[in-house]
């Protein structure tokens, strides 16, 4: 029986064979290592992995998919909504220290998908993921350019993103009204050590009225907070690399001396 994308699910399937081939070329998939892909629907990625490395593990919430994925011998499905999985305990019960996470993630919860495994990146060793282009245009961005933001710094703090490969609406069924693309993230062995809710905090505030210079926002947190070090507020907060949200963070938790 044929599956009929359902929009609740922000489901569009790819079924453009070459851009399929060219999404595995990227992760480079090996015999045996432990792969976790999120929203196999179709299994157009799915398959070809599972070639790969001989079994996977794959994370669906709609529960017709769930049934046909069940009939596969080489899948171990977990039938859930991703934002609900615990992938320490999965990484613990499929007996591994770290998993390579991939899939096509639903657009409309891609960034608290993200958010969710950032939590996590302890167990993960890499991750690639089709996203609308925007998204991972904000991912990757530098300072200074208006893609740069909050979802930039949270992110490049504990990875090492590259945009791999760019995927047109075509490629999909239905075709989505955006441009897609493909992203590679690999933690960073030695992130700056710091409180990420802090952090969250800090670059949510800073990015809150992106036009003003940050005197006027993140410097009011900053007295509130009782920093008293260096830092330049007089700056707008796309302008400020990421390094320094991080040492200035780390600063800001540090235990104040007696």
């Amino acid at each position: 029986m044929k599956h009929i994308p359902r929009k609740r699910f922000g489901q569009n399937f790819l079924t453009d064979r070459a851009v399929i081939d060219a999404i595995v070329d990227a992760i480079h998939p090996l015999p045996g290592q432990t792969v976790v892909e999120i929203g196999p629907g179709l299994m157009a990625l799915t398959q070809p992995l599972v070639e790969r490395v001989g079994k996977l593990s794959v994370i669906e919430l709609d529960r017709d998919l769930a049934v046909r994925l069940r009939t596969h011998p080489q899948l171990d499905v977990v039938e859930s909504d991703v934002l609900k999985v615990d992938f320490r305990a999965l990484a613990q019960r499929l007996g591994v220290a770290k998993l390579r996470v991939a899939g096509n993630l639903p657009y409309n919860i891609s960034s608290p998908i993200l958010f969710h495994l950032l939590e996590q990146v302890d167990v993960v060793e890499d991750q690639h993921f089709m996203l609308q282009k925007e998204v991972i245009d904000r991912m990757v961005a530098k300072p200074a350019t208006s893609d740069y933001g909050r979802l930039t710094v949270m992110l490049q703090w504990r990875y090492a993103m590259e945009n791999v490969l760019f995927v047109p609406p075509e490629s999909f069924d239905p075709p989505p009204k955006v441009d897609s693309a493909v992203v590679r993230m690999v933690p960073r062995e030695q992130p700056a050590q710091l409180d990420a809710k802090l952090l969250e905090e800090l670059v949510r505030v800073a990015f809150s009225q992106r036009r003003k210079i940050l005197r006027n926002t993140l410097g009011k947190w900053l007295d509130e907070k009782g920093f008293n070090g260096d830092f330049d507020a007089q700056r707008r907060a796309e302008e400020v690399p990421v390094a320094e949200y991080e040492a200035l963070a780390a600063s800001v938790s540090a235990p104040k001396a007696a």
